[in-house]
């Protein structure tokens, strides 16, 4: 492999967005490390897209386990010697989907859906920033959604006013925050740190009702992930529009 080949690790990969974004980044000549909860899904994973000519490669990576974080940082330093793309698109919805009851989310819900979708995040991304430190332009996108927007939730009168689930909106929000915080931090390096909100889109989470198909869903990821050196970070991006937080 050519040494200033760009190599990318993309969470929850094996199918939807994470597998769409996977494969757009390597019809970009980008070399991918798909992570799925299982090994057999990513190696599966892995296969079908060296099939369309991509160089990928599939780790077992449930993002709540330590040890797999372990694994995947070992494995990418042993494999490459350096990151240069993190897309923390792993994420799991809430289980009684959207309610104003908000007073009524369970304990259970809360640390649930927070340990796929911001604790894990913090964790995998501490493990392999310093490979993405060793790359010349080191690119990290979270998966977020509008739905982590305040802004947004507090204007009765938006679009998503009434779309209401504590667990997975908060969950977002904090996600947010992180990417923020983690661009200021990193603000005098090369790196660029931008939260992404793919859209609805037709997926298991997003279900059939959704507007947008998968791979107009994955557009706004890729584009983070391949960003100029004049981009942005620290933002909150749809589809090349800055969205409010």
């Amino acid at each position: 492999m050519a040494q200033d080949k760009k190599v990318a690790l993309i969470t929850g990969a094996n199918r939807g967005i994470g597998l769409e974004t996977a494969k757009q980044l390597g019809e970009q000549g980008v070399t991918v490390v798909v992570g799925a909860r299982t090994l057999e899904a990513a190696e599966e994973t892995a296969a079908k897209l060296k099939a369309q000519g991509i160089e990928a490669y599939g780790i077992q990576l449930e993002v709540t386990n330590a040890a797999d974080r372990l694994a995947a940082a070992q494995f990418i330093d042993q494999k490459f010697g350096k990151l240069d793309i993190l897309i923390n698109n792993a994420g799991v919805g809430a289980a009684t989907g959207f309610t104003p009851v908000t007073s009524q989310v369970a304990d259970e819900e809360l640390l649930r859906v927070f340990a796929t979708n911001y604790f894990a995040v913090v964790s995998i991304t501490r493990e392999l920033l310093p490979l993405i430190k060793k790359s010349p332009a080191g690119r990290i996108v979270n998966l977020s959604s509008i739905l982590g927007s305040l802004t947004l939730h507090a204007d009765p009168n938006s679009p998503i006013a009434h779309f209401k689930s504590i667990a997975y909106d908060s969950s977002k929000s904090a996600l947010n925050q992180y990417t923020i915080h983690l661009a200021h931090e990193l603000r005098d390096t090369p790196i660029k740190v931008n939260s992404a909100h793919p859209g609805w889109v037709k997926t298991d989470m997003g279900t059939d009702a959704a507007p947008m198909e998968i791979p107009d869903g994955a557009k706004t990821s890729v584009e983070l992930a391949l960003l100029s050196p004049d981009g942005p970070s620290g933002r909150f991006i749809h589809l090349g529009q800055e969205l409010p937080w």
